[in-house]
């Protein structure tokens, strides 16, 4: 009996340890997993340290600048990562065993485009930390038109070292399962 008690009572802790999906006012909250983008808001603290409490936007060079350590650049790096790279550089030469804490306050925009035979052709906006497949930006642009060959649909991807990547994606072929691809969009795509 202590033993099943335990295993309940362990499953009741991870499940506390999970973030919540919803805050208070609705929206997801990030996961630490998230990886920080362009123009993202960000809160920082250092507890017990209120000089060092700020907030700071990204750059377009993916970097931010904190007191006393200057510039950090979070290039690919997820919030979690982050963290760890601000933690390390305070604890270098600042402070003794610095408790982080970063937030993304405010995401910056994410949309993606889609153009051509669809019924509403622009832009698409979607959630930083929800997925956007190819099946369902078509779908927020209204579907097809009765002339889009959904068997020959171009995805370009913008990639940030500045190159472009297309591929010709039959649409059909998802839409009846016989490809299983998921296709999830990045933000600046153009479909």
């Amino acid at each position: 009996a202590a033993e099943s008690r335990r295993d309940r009572d362990a499953g009741k802790d991870n499940e506390s340890a999970k973030p919540s999906a919803k805050t208070s006012e609705g929206s997801r909250e990030p996961s630490v997993d998230y990886v920080l983008q362009p123009l993202d808001l960000l809160q920082f603290e250092v507890y017990d340290e209120k000089e060092l409490k700020l907030e700071v936007r990204i750059s377009q060079e993916y970097s931010v600048t904190l007191p006393l350590i200057g510039s950090v650049e979070l290039k690919d790096v997820t919030l979690r990562a982050a963290a760890e790279i601000i933690r390390k550089r305070y604890a270098d030469k600042y402070i003794r065993n610095p408790q982080i804490t970063l937030l993304v306050k405010e995401y910056a925009a994410r949309t993606v485009s889609v153009l051509g035979s669809v019924n509403k052709p622009g832009t698409v906006k979607f959630q930083p930390e929800q997925n956007l497949t190819l099946v369902e930006a078509i779908a927020e642009a209204g579907g097809f038109t009765r002339l889009g060959d959904r068997s020959k649909v171009k995805l370009t991807r913008n990639h940030s070292d500045g190159s472009t990547t297309t591929q010709v994606i039959d649409v059909d072929a998802l839409l009846t399962g016989k490809d299983s691809t998921e296709w999830r969009l990045q933000t600046r795509d153009v479909i």
